[in-house]
C-alpha cells in the first residue's frame, strides 16, 4: 500500500507500554476468541463462560506499564495516523456529498488490556469500536495471529481493511444504523437477532470496499497484492472458517460476522461500485 508522505491524522492515542488490566468486552470487534467461544457453546453455557470470564478478569488487579515507544512502533503509528486521515477525508466526502455532517473517531492503540467506556476489554477481542466513545481500539499484536493462527496473508493493506471495517461500525453509528439494527433485534429469536448481526458486519465490510474505491481514486494507493491481502483477512475471519479452524465444525445460526464468502463479497461489491446507496445488506440476508 502506498501510503508515505500523506497527511496523518491527529486522531490516534497511542497508549501501548500503557496498558492495564481488567474484565474483558464481550462484541463489537471483527474477531474475538471470547466472542468465538460464546458464539461456539450458545445459550446457558455462554453466560455461564460470560461470567467465568468476567470473574477471572475482575479478580485480577490492574497492571499499569510504562516504556518508550521502539522504532517498529513509531513507523507502526505513522502507518495507522496516514490510514485514518484517509479514511477521514473519504467519509467526509461521502457524507458532504449527501448533505451530512462526518464526526471523526479517534484510534487507540493499546497493548494487552484497555480501559473503555463500553467497558474494559483486553487483545483478545480483537480490533473493536465503542459506539460510546466513538473510538476504535485495536491492539496491533492481533495481526499477527491473524496470520500465524487463522491463515491469513498478512500485509500493510490486511491492516487497512480491518481499520476501514471498524471505522464502518463508526458510519453506521454516525447513520443510525446501529441503533435501528439493535431496536429489530428486540423480540427476535437468538438465530434471527443473530442474522441481523450478520448484516450490521457485512455492511461494514462494504463500507471498508466503499473507502478502498474512494481511497485509490483519490490518492492511488493499491500495490500488487493489497487487494488480496484484504481478501485473505477477510477469508480467515468468517464464522465459517474460524468455527472450522477451532472446533471443525459450523453452526451457521450461531454467525455473527458472516460467512468468508460473504465477508469478501461485500468488501468486493464496495470496492468496485463505489456507490454507499448499494449497502442495504439487511434486505441480502433475509
Amino acid at each position: 500500500m502506498r501510503w508515505k508522505g500523506r497527511r496523518q491524522s491527529d486522531n490516534v492515542e497511542d497508549r501501548r507500554g500503557m496498558s492495564s488490566g481488567g474484565k474483558t468486552i464481550v462484541g463489537g470487534g471483527i474477531i474475538g476468541v471470547i466472542i468465538l467461544l460464546i458464539n461456539v457453546f450458545g445459550g446457558e453455557n455462554a453466560q455461564i463462560v460470560g461470567n467465568i470470564l468476567e470473574q477471572t478478569q475482575g479478580n485480577q488487579p490492574a497492571q499499569t506499564e510504562e516504556r518508550a515507544l521502539t522504532a517498529v512502533e513509531l513507523e507502526e503509528q505513522a502507518f495507522i495516523k496516514t490510514v485514518l486521515a484517509d479514511n477521514e477525508d473519504v467519509w467526509t466526502k461521502i457524507f458532504n456529498e449527501n448533505n451530512l455532517e462526518y464526526r471523526k473517531p479517534n484510534i487507540v492503540l493499546f497493548s494487552g488490556a484497555v480501559q473503555t467506556r463500553c467497558g474494559n476489554a483486553t487483545s483478545d477481542s480483537g480490533p473493536f469500536y465503542c459506539p460510546a466513545d466513538q473510538k476504535v481500539y485495536m491492539d496491533l499484536a492481533f495481526f499477527e495471529e491473524l496470520k500465524t493462527r487463522f491463515g491469513a496473508q498478512g500485509g500493510d493493506f490486511a491492516t487497512a481493511y480491518v481499520i476501514a471495517h471498524e471505522i464502518g461500525h463508526h458510519v453506521q453509528t454516525l447513520l443510525g444504523t446501529s441503533d435501528k439494527m439493535r431496536q429489530m433485534q428486540q423480540g427476535k429469536s437468538k438465530a434471527e437477532a443473530n442474522k441481523l448481526s450478520v448484516a450490521l458486519e457485512l455492511q461494514a465490510d462494504f463500507y471498508a470496499g466503499i473507502w478502498t474505491h474512494y481511497n485509490q481514486q483519490m490518492n492511488n494507493i493499491l500495490e500488487d497484492g493489497d487487494l488480496d491481502e484484504a481478501l485473505s483477512a477477510a477469508h480467515a475471519v468468517g464464522d465459517d472458517a474460524i468455527q472450522s479452524k477451532m472446533q471443525g465444525h459450523i453452526v451457521p445460526e450461531s454467525f455473527t460476522h458472516g460467512t468468508s464468502e460473504q465477508r469478501k463479497y461485500w468488501f468486493m461489491k464496495g470496492y468496485k461500485t463505489g456507490d454507499i446507496t448499494q449497502g442495504n445488506t439487511f434486505d441480502e440476508i433475509r
